[in-house]
């Protein structure tokens, strides 16, 4: 029986510097026939020398925050594996485990025929499930690549896991463009899991085996297979959303004034004396009784089987909004909370809205839609797509943000809360306001 390759590498230098991020020109080689040139180009810039090529921008970025994170370049800081108990734990509460079947079915056959694993991690990096070629399996647990490792950027450098992870996109690193040196042997291909319901990114699907049986068409697989257990979560919650619209009706028929009911994550069920809308942004913590939310001012939430029922108050003019904090200090998780004279709001933000606001924090006195297009694609005919997301923003914080120009509300106090770390802020985006602000 074929046995699975080794992990293998080479010593890197001495000294390490920031990278000279360059072009990607990596991007256009044949990742089969490349793996000597990028063991050249990591092992010359660990010793802190001009590469023969620039590495792949998403990798030298990469490179980049690990410097920064002290990882050893030979062998990583692995932390320990989980115990049993806690791996289980894990299991039962993510919504990772009724994507599983999906994953198994479409990539478990056929990394075990191409001598490759399946793991899923969640959204710490913490491998919760792993299937595939036996033989691989075992080369994977002498690397410490075993249920319940963390997979991480700063536990173990760049690899597909930790850095898909960060960027938030698909990505394939092969033999040396992972920073450590004792993972040169393989190549991995991942894809991030996220919640529909809410954009919650859930974790990541990888399929890795031994460099040598690489195949350029393992990312497309994966990230397909990905899209499609999204799908299958999506599906299940209309399904929970059409029978909590069977207990809302008959209600919402027997209510005066503006209700509506919602599941737990504000997407809307049914609605009376208002207009339609798809979803209200909920707080962080939601808890019967009184509540303050941008969008609709004060209301009264109760609890229902699967969701809540919100009762506008309209006899109430609802406060303006004092205070907003951007906090985007961490490199996975964006937290804006809004403070009124009625009580406080906080919601996580999707990368886009995160980056809109950043902008928006930086520029206080406001800027057009063309401007924000070229801040965030570097093409301010763009605009039409701006509009879009700040129309979706502005229904859920009304009151907090004006527009012609875009800008916060007057009179609202914004503090924005960066990383200690430039490098660190936003590091999934590509934006050109954002990678202005990094360097």
């Amino acid at each position: 029986m074929r046995r699975a390759a080794e992990p293998d590498g080479f010593q890197g230098g001495g000294g390490v510097t920031h990278l000279p991020i360059g072009l990607g020109r990596l991007d256009t080689l044949d990742v089969r026939t490349s793996a000597h040139l990028l063991a050249s180009v990591r092992e010359a810039t660990l010793a802190g020398d001009v590469p023969p090529r620039p590495p792949r921008v998403v990798i030298g970025e990469s490179w980049n925050r690990v410097l920064s994170m002290g990882v050893d370049p030979d062998a990583g800081q692995h932390n320990g594996l989980l115990s049993t108990e806690e791996i289980e734990q894990r299991r039962r509460s993510t919504p990772l485990a009724e994507m599983l079947p999906v994953l198994r079915d479409g990539l478990v056959s056929v990394a075990d025929a191409a001598w490759h694993i399946m793991v899923v991690t969640d959204a710490e990096g913490r491998v919760l499930w792993r299937d595939g070629s036996q033989a691989v399996r075992r080369s994977a647990d002498r690397l410490g690549f075993a249920e319940g490792a963390c997979w991480s950027e700063d536990v173990v450098g760049t690899n597909a896991i930790g850095t898909a992870l960060i960027t938030r996109t698909p990505l394939q690193v092969h033999s040396a463009e992972h920073f450590v040196r004792t993972h040169h042997g393989w190549t991995c291909a991942a894809a991030p899991l996220h919640d529909p319901r809410d954009g919650r990114l859930l974790g990541v699907v990888d399929v890795s085996g031994p460099a040598s049986a690489v195949h350029p068409a393992t990312l497309s697989l994966v990230t397909a297979v990905a899209q499609v257990a999204e799908g299958e979560l999506r599906t299940r919650h209309w399904a929970a959303v059409e029978r909590l619209r069977s207990i809302a009706a008959p209600l919402l028929a027997r209510l005066a004034g503006q209700a509506l009911v919602v599941d737990r994550n504000g997407w809307t069920a049914a609605v009376t004396g208002m207009a339609p809308t798809d979803r209200i942004a909920l707080p962080a913590v939601v808890r019967a009784g009184q509540a303050w939310l941008p969008s609709l001012g004060l209301c009264s939430v109760e609890p229902l089987p699967g969701g809540w029922l919100v009762r506008v108050n309209t006899r109430e003019r609802p406060p303006a909004a004092s205070k907003v904090r951007l906090d985007v200090s961490r490199p996975r998780s964006w937290l804006l909370t809004v403070t009124s004279a009625a009580g406080g709001w906080a919601q996580q933000l999707s990368p886009r809205h995160a980056e809109l606001l950043f902008v928006l924090a930086v520029h206080r006195a406001g800027r057009s839609a063309a401007q924000l297009a070229a801040d965030l694609f570097g093409d301010a005919g763009r605009a039409v797509t701006v509009r879009a997301e700040l129309s979706r923003l502005r229904r859920n914080l009304s009151g907090v943000l004006a527009h012609r120009p875009y800008r916060f509300a007057d009179g609202v106090d914004v503090e924005l809360v960066r990383p200690s770390c430039p490098q660190d802020l936003l590091p999934h985006s590509v934006a050109p306001a954002v990678l202005a602000a990094r360097h």
